[in-house]
Order: structure tokens, then C-alpha cells, then sequence
């Protein structure tokens, strides 16, 4: 004989789906969602592990072999390389030497002082 009756029993409450509120990560190259398993950080950035690439040959990085400036990341051969091209970081890289900034500056200064 059961004894049980269904009607006094407390019904138990079940938790909804148990989540974590965390913001969902996105990956600095691609733009879509970096999930735990496939992410890596770098220069405070995270990607996925394979958008994680050298700027100027496209081949994967990892956390040991890449060199990074102003945002960029490098494999270490390319960034010695062109580094070397021009002996110095600006020119060589693709951006105007610092002392073309300076050489604007001054002429601003003239003219303001003229």
C-alpha cells in the first residue's frame, strides 16, 4: 500500500538552466565569438588560435614566436626583416618617420610665430 499522497506532498522546484553571466568574448581579428578552448591572448587582445597570424606572411603564431607593434603582429624573421630594410621601425613598416612629423610641426610654428 502506498502511503504517499500526491496532493500534500511540496512540489520540489527545479533550477532553470544553471549559466554563467559572462560577456561573451570576441576574437580581435575575426570579429565572432572566442569560446575557452580556442582562445589565446596576446598584447591583451584575444583571438581564436588560428586567427592569431603574422600580418605580412599570414603564417600562424603562437605566444613565443611573434613580435608585435602599434597593434600589429609579427612572425620574429618578418620583423627583423623589416626592421632591417629600412633601420627603423616607421619606414620600415609602412608608416612616415617620425622625423617628417617633427619637420611639420616646425614649419607650423613658423608660420604661427610669423
Amino acid at each position: 500500500m502506498d502511503n504517499r499522497n500526491t496532493s500534500d506532498d511540496k512540489s520540489v522546484q527545479r533550477s532553470k538552466s544553471f549559466s554563467f553571466k559572462t560577456p561573451k568574448e570576441t576574437c580581435a581579428s575575426c570579429e565572432k565569438t572566442v569560446y575557452p578552448m580556442e582562445r589565446l591572448v596576446a598584447n591583451n587582445l584575444i583571438f581564436h588560435n588560428t586567427c592569431f597570424c603574422c600580418k605580412h606572411c599570414n603564417t600562424k603564431l603562437s605566444l613565443g614566436s611573434y613580435a608585435a607593434l602599434q597593434g600589429e603582429f609579427y612572425c620574429k624573421p618578418h620583423f627583423q626583416q623589416l626592421f632591417k630594410s629600412k633601420g627603423n621601425y616607421d619606414e620600415g613598416f609602412g608608416r612616415k618617420q617620425h622625423k617628417e612629423l617633427w619637420a611639420s610641426k616646425d614649419a607650423e610654428r613658423i608660420t604661427k610665430t610669423a
